[in-house]
């Protein structure tokens, strides 16, 4: 039985196998594994991180996995808000925008 692809097999695996072997193995199979920090630190961190480098097409799939690693949509929305004064408002209403798509799909 062949396993399931990855997030970045499936998003660029067959154009750059050597950036999917770098985020599979050493992103989340050792970095996002070290015990030192909690998964939901590590998302929300992962999170605001994102927002406040405007990186929003990543958002999406790290929101998913912050709410798989605990993090309430509330935080979530709640860590937004606060960056909106810290990261800046434009960055903020991107990011909101993204999390309310992202959030509907769970309704």
């Amino acid at each position: 039985m062949t396993p399931e692809p990855t997030p970045a097999q499936r998003a660029i695996g067959d154009f750059a196998p050597k950036l999917v072997e770098l985020t599979d193995d050493i992103l989340f199979g050792d970095v996002w594994k070290r015990t030192e920090l909690s998964p939901r630190d590590r998302s929300l961190i992962t999170v605001v991180s994102l927002v406040t480098s405007s990186s929003f097409e990543q958002l999406p799939n790290h929101l998913r996995l912050a709410r798989q690693n605990g993090l309430t949509e509330t935080e979530l929305k709640e860590a937004i808000i606060h960056l909106a004064f810290y990261a800046g408002w434009p960055k903020a209403m991107s990011a909101i925008q993204v999390a309310k798509t992202v959030f509907a799909e769970h309704q």
